[in-house]
């Protein structure tokens, strides 16, 4: 998941975040995880004729500095000014090198410049992670019965109640499920056949920790 903060002379605009899960790109790929963040945000803003920023800071260093001039330049956007931040050789907060048309500077840990850089990327991650702890929680809250034909809210309610939770439901046979109110010999059958062939990327109740 990619995430873009905007900043202002007054400081975090809230209102223009953003975050994008990142699909068809290799896990580990920052570089295309970064193409597609940058492509989908900014074709947008074209499209909607959104103000566009004064200047773009890119997290990283060189490499991820010319992938990005690379995809504005393609978008029609090489006006608008890159600054990269990349980490200093011992990874401390503070000591990062800031690229600038080619140019490399490390203000150091008490340079204003080095505050607001530390500030962005504080929040960026921040607001990443947040929608990491929010695209978890949701997953956690679906259910193994969505989605099966016949089974609404109410004998979802059922169900679990009956058997205690999801892995009880899942332990259950279909005798066992046919004894549940408004639950008929043809449901439980087809309601334990789907528990049971459903793929384990659908079983909501098992989430995996997202990448």
């Amino acid at each position: 998941m990619g995430s873009c903060v905007v900043f202002g002379p007054e400081g975090a605009i809230k209102r223009s975040y953003r975050l994008y899960g990142i699909e068809g790109v290799r896990p580990g790929d920052d570089y295309a995880a970064m193409e597609e963040v940058l492509r989908r945000r900014y074709q947008r803003a074209l499209k909607e004729e959104a103000q566009l920023p004064d200047l773009l800071v890119i997290d990283g260093g060189k490499g991820q500095l010319s992938r990005a001039r690379q995809v504005m330049t393609e978008l029609g956007l090489d006006a608008i000014p890159l600054l990269g931040v990349a980490k200093g050789p011992a990874r401390r907060s503070g000591h990062e090198r800031l690229i600038f048309a080619d140019k490399e500077v490390v203000p150091g840990p008490h340079h204003p410049a080095s505050h607001v850089i530390q500030q962005i990327r504080d929040e960026a991650h921040r607001f990443a992670v947040s929608g990491h702890r929010r695209k978890r929680q949701k997953v956690a809250h679906q259910s193994i019965l969505d989605g099966i034909e016949g089974i609404g809210a109410v004998k979802r309610k059922r169900l679990l109640q009956q058997f205690g939770g999801q892995e009880g439901l899942m332990n259950a046979s279909v005798d066992d499920l046919e004894r549940v109110e408004g639950i008929s010999a043809t449901l439980a059958r087809r309601l334990h056949e789907a528990l049971h062939h459903k793929t384990p990327s659908a079983r909501a109740s098992y989430p995996q920790s997202s990448q």
